[in-house]
């Protein structure tokens, strides 16, 4: 999953960028505003996590414009102020949820993991592609009966192709929802991962889950 981050305080935006990462997110940062809109603007993403106090444009005035613009990307207010003023401020513009700092790393992974699952409708944590299952709490996978081991990059691929299941996905779709804007990495890492996840899952003579569409990409699931 795609987040931005727009936060102007250095710590607290490498730490959060360096966690987010470390959770499997494909995170791009900024500390301006400006250069936060540039990005809400110029991608898609699933969740854009924003501090209100910023540079250059305050995250009211970049939340009102990206509305405005008709972005459907989840929104998390991240600000000092606790006041019930700037909530409901925040809210009316179309923010989805809203934490004050202090705030616990786990408990912002949780908000952008409910908003996660907002998106396609899934209330049930878990995720079921005939015998996959995927544990979006938790981050764990099994194939049958057995629990399979992904790193992180694996396991933000798998959830994307699981979301989506019996759709078929362009390798520059996968790539730009895997990996940050500024990536060096090309699209044939895709492949390499497609690769990777293909080892781990279809072992034990099981019928493979994941189909190469020639010309078009990857498809999981149905059809497969």
């Amino acid at each position: 999953m795609r987040l931005l981050l727009v936060e102007d305080y250095r710590p607290l935006n490498q730490s959060l960028t360096k966690g987010l990462n470390e959770a499997g997110f494909a995170v791009d940062s900024t500390r301006d505003g400006k250069e936060g809109l540039w990005y809400a603007m110029s991608n898609e993403y699933d969740v854009i996590i924003l501090d209100i106090m910023l540079p250059g444009m305050d995250g009211l005035e970049i939340l009102k414009k990206i509305r405005s613009r008709g972005k459907k990307s989840h929104v998390l207010i991240l600000t000092a102020k606790d006041t019930l003023e700037d909530r409901v401020a925040g809210l009316d513009l179309g923010a989805d949820d809203y934490l004050v700092k202090p705030f616990a790393f786990e408990e912002l992974v949780a908000r952008v993991r409910a908003l996660l699952r907002r998106s396609y409708g899934e209330k049930n944590p878990c995720v079921r592609v005939r015998d996959l299952k995927i544990d979006l709490n938790t981050k764990r996978v099994w194939r049958g009966r057995e629990e399979i081991t992904l790193t992180p990059r694996e396991y933000a691929l798998l959830e994307y192709l699981a979301m989506r299941a019996g759709q078929t996905i362009s390798r520059t779709d996968i790539w730009e929802h895997i990996y940050e804007f500024r990536s060096s990495a090309s699209s044939n890492v895709v492949d390499v991962y497609i690769g990777y996840l293909r080892r781990k899952l279809d072992r034990s003579n099981k019928p493979d889950l994941i189909r190469t569409v020639r010309g078009l990409g990857y498809r999981l699931g149905a059809g497969s």
